[in-house]
């Protein structure tokens, strides 16, 4: 929050933060955007940021998209909540776009959060199959409450006494990091899971996991690598809970990141890209999961369970990226942005790895010129803030800081170019090359 200030304005703004905002995780950004469009934000001068993040990773159709204020300002006017107990048809459609999707998971529950959807499906899953351990990858994020933060592993869990028992952490596969010289993935996983059998009480629940790892550094799981690891969750009579909250809706150029490799959950969460930014998250499943949930009572009734007016945005989403085919265009766009990026890694030694699927890259800085990794890549991020562009850096394990790019779906040729333009020059300042 000690950023820049541009005016009386701006220096009035930030008293007032200081003095009144509770901190939550890092530094505030220092730009205070007064609207957004597209792919830009806009202070209240004029100033223009590209957001490469599409906000917290969200917004896939951009901000301020036409038909989603439209449907926003129609629904807030007719149904925005109920009791939780009543269903609407806003609901009911979404759930049957859903099922549509996924045919094999048709039973849909609707949520606010990511964190929120995966409490859900945790507790789904200790409760069907009568045991409550869970296990999760040490470099993932999956929520802030209770069940989910237990399985959370990038950050979180120091300085607020024992979380949730029952939870184990496996490494996830770094090709650009490994953690042992010559040792295949697929070894590292059966090493894990021998090492889980020899700590479980025999109560192994659900492995639960993202297929690309975002906050833990944009870790793309190998092709194959879901296969594997389902055998091994239906061996031990396990539940495998796919959290697509970032890679959902059509962000690594297929409608759900999973359809790569052919595997289907027992459990699917979606989040942050379903609203599009609006806060809507859903939970699916199998009729045989459902049937068993209601065999056993499953309880999870909340304020915000099913209310219409996210459930009204959400089909809406569903309509734009399948009419418009935005998983394709995230396929096409991604393949530029990471062209781009590589262009910067051939350019710059500080970039040493670029990965990742459609449009969520990750640019990986390492140590070069006599210069640390994480000072680089901080004072990257700061510069290119500057310079126009926002992007997000997150640090996991031996990394020095992994910049996560995720520009809408909507995103033009220009504003990838841009965006790359931004970055290099960015880095060649830092360097002292440009």
């Amino acid at each position: 929050m000690d950023g820049t200030v541009r005016g009386p304005a701006d220096t009035r703004f930030w008293q007032r933060a200081r003095r009144h905002m509770l901190n939550y995780g890092g530094d505030f950004v220092p730009f205070v955007p007064a609207r957004a469009e597209g792919a830009f934000l806009y202070d209240a001068s004029g100033r223009r940021v590209l957001d490469f993040t599409s906000g917290q990773m969200s917004a896939i159709l951009g901000h301020s998209h036409p038909e989603i204020v439209a449907t926003v300002r129609d629904a807030v006017g007719r149904l925005d909540h109920l009791f939780s107990s009543m269903l609407s048809a806003p609901v009911v459609d979404l759930a049957e776009a859903l099922a549509a999707l996924v045919p094999e998971l048709p039973r849909v529950m609707l949520l606010s959060t990511g964190g929120e959807a995966n409490e859900a499906a945790i507790r789904l899953a200790k409760l069907v199959t009568g045991k409550w351990e869970i296990v999760g990858f040490a470099q993932s994020w999956h929520g802030m409450t209770g069940g989910a933060a237990a399985a959370t592993y990038k950050a979180g869990r120091r300085g607020i006494g024992p979380l949730a028992p029952g939870n184990f952490a496996v490494p996830a596969p770094n090709a650009f990091r490994p953690r042992f010289a010559a040792v295949s993935w697929q070894q590292e996983l059966d090493d894990a899971f021998d090492l889980l059998d020899r700590q479980s009480t025999g109560n192994l629940a659900a492995f639960i996991a993202e297929p690309i790892l975002s906050s833990g550094g944009v870790i793309d799981l190998p092709v194959g690598y879901l296969n594997a690891l389902s055998a091994h969750c239906r061996a031990r009579g396990m539940k495998l809970i796919l959290d697509e909250a970032q890679t959902g809706v059509g962000r690594t150029g297929l409608m759900f990141a999973f359809e790569r490799d052919g595997v289907v959950p027992d459990i699917l969460t979606l989040s942050k890209t379903l609203g599009a930014g609006l806060p809507l998250s859903a939970v699916m499943t199998s009729d045989a999961m459902a049937a068993e949930a209601a065999a056993r009572d499953f309880l999870f009734y909340t304020t915000h369970v099913n209310d219409p007016l996210p459930a009204a945005v959400g089909l809406k989403v569903l309509e734009i990226v399948q009419r418009d085919g935005l998983a394709e265009r995230a396929k096409a766009m991604g393949a530029r942005l990471a062209a781009g990026l590589r262009g910067l890694q051939q350019r710059y030694a500080c970039v040493g790895d670029v990965r990742g699927r459609g449009l969520l890259m990750g640019l990986e800085f390492c140590t070069a010129g006599g210069r640390d990794a994480a000072a680089i890549s901080d004072a990257v991020t700061d510069l290119a803030l500057e310079l126009g562009l926002s992007a997000n850096i997150v640090r996991a394990g031996a990394s020095g800081g992994v910049m996560r790019i995720a520009p809408p779906l909507t995103v033009s040729e220009a504003e990838i170019d841009l965006g790359v333009e931004l970055l290099g020059a960015a880095i060649g300042r830092v360097m002292g090359s440009d």
